[in-house]
């Protein structure tokens, strides 16, 4: 064979290059500068080529300021109603001219899109799936019943419509239990949405502030953790229910530690896993891109699913293939109508979060799981970061101030929080 027919025929097995040409819109409600997930879809579809507008809530935002963005708005779409939103939505589309992928981060966009996106449906791209289905896996104690209809693993839950409710059922899981906010993108503080709760006065304090966020609170029997039994799933559903790509993973460190978002994260395969969450998937007809978070529960030896965000999860550049395929990508494909190829992430990539894992790492070292040693040798070897990134530094530099600055006030804004709560003890003693 001649190399020139030899070129013809490598030619004709490679898969067709990407058409990049479609916009894509990256759509945020949740008013937290410091969301990363939003920034790793921005690079993703921009190191691809596509046209990425985003939603930004703060002309400082970090990740307004990253290099592939081809156009951002100042919009806070979130408490607005829905008429508002999509008129917003409406206007952006006029400005950008074209049919646009939506990608949403957070909670409250993906229900929005599924309960009152069907007019929106000429002048965006996103997935068709059952209207109620978001706002059911979102829901805490709603993912809970869904899970014992179907009889998916998950852990004990209630939803107390009392604070001596809540203890009694404390009491009968037994501390520690876990508290969260039984609808999260409904609260109107900064309170955490998980806590794990070791106390009658730290359950009189959560449910104090849950009544305050106007979320509801919940409790969740606490399930006993364990190195590299916390994992997370992250995959895409498209045409024809395929979930492609469905990649399992370890969370070795939260922020908050023990209970929060990943800030140190592993690439490690898991059939049965894997396997379990597509099916439930398939079953749920679920569409789009997914982020669940399970628990391996030693006392019966099941994966119980704790979390179910029905759209981007923050963590989810962690699984990118040799080619770059990763959930965002397989979006913009499946939605543009484009074939969704590439391998899926090659086994112990890893994951940190610059901001918040060296904070995570002096809890665990304080608790002796791990040592500085061997985090600084994690940290040598990662893969993927949240925010740096040597052909992106803009947003990177942005976090850095932003975090120094946070760092140097925080002791002012404690100091003003006593002040406020010493006072108005003093009013309810006189």
């Amino acid at each position: 064979m001649t190399t020139t027919a030899a070129r013809r025929q490598v030619s004709r097995a490679a898969p067709p290059r990407p058409d990049p040409s479609t916009p894509a819109v990256v759509l945020k409600f949740d008013p937290n500068v410091m969301h990363h997930g939003g920034l790793g879809a921005i690079r993703s579809l921009g190191r691809m080529g596509v046209p990425v507008y985003a939603v930004q809530e703060s002309p400082w935002a970090p990740a307004g300021h990253s290099r592939y963005l081809s156009g951002k708005v100042l919009w806070r779409p979130g408490g607005l109603s829905a008429d508002r939103i999509r008129a917003g939505l409406l206007q952006l589309a006029d400005v950008i001219g074209s049919p646009s992928v939506l990608i949403p981060t957070d909670d409250a966009g993906a229900i929005f899109l599924a309960e009152y996106g069907a007019e929106l449906r000429g002048h965006f791209l996103f997935p068709d799936q059952p209207a109620s289905l978001p706002r059911q896996l979102a829901g805490k104690h709603s993912l809970h019943m869904l899970c014992a209809e179907l009889g998916f693993p998950s852990p004990a839950s209630s939803l107390p419509s009392s604070l001596s409710q809540a203890g009694r059922q404390a009491a009968a899981y037994g501390y520690p239990v876990v508290a969260k906010l039984a609808r999260p993108w409904q609260s109107r503080s900064k309170q955490r949405s998980t806590q794990v709760i070791r106390n009658p006065a730290d359950l009189a304090a959560a449910w104090q502030d849950g009544e305050a966020s106007g979320a509801g609170l919940m409790l969740q029997e606490y399930i006993p953790a364990a190195a590299g039994h916390d994992w997370f799933f992250h995959g895409y559903s498209g045409t024809g229910g395929l979930c492609r790509p469905a990649c399992t993973g370890v969370k070795d460190r939260s922020y908050p530690a023990g209970a929060g978002l990943t800030s140190f994260g592993r690439c490690v395969p898991n059939d049965a896993l894997r396997a379990s969450v597509t099916g439930l998937l398939s079953r749920l007809g679920y569409r789009g891109i997914a982020d669940l978070d399970l628990r391996l529960d030693d006392r019966d030896g099941q994966y119980k699913l704790l979390d179910f965000n029905p759209r981007l999860g923050a963590q989810f550049r962690l699984f990118t293939g040799p080619s770059g395929l990763d959930v965002v990508r397989a979006a913009y494909l499946d939605l543009t109508g484009q074939p969704v190829t590439g391998a899926e992430p090659e086994s112990g990539r890893s994951f940190m979060v610059e901001s918040y894992d060296p904070l995570t790492a002096l809890s665990y070292w304080r608790s002796g799981e791990i040592s500085m040693r061997s985090w600084l040798a994690a940290t040598r070897g990662v893969d993927e970061t949240a925010w740096f990134a040597r052909d992106d530094l803009r947003p990177f530099e942005l976090m850095c101030v932003r975090m120094g600055w946070r760092a140097l006030t925080r002791p002012f804004q404690q100091a003003a929080a006593a002040g406020r709560q010493l006072t108005s003890t003093r009013r309810n003693d006189q």
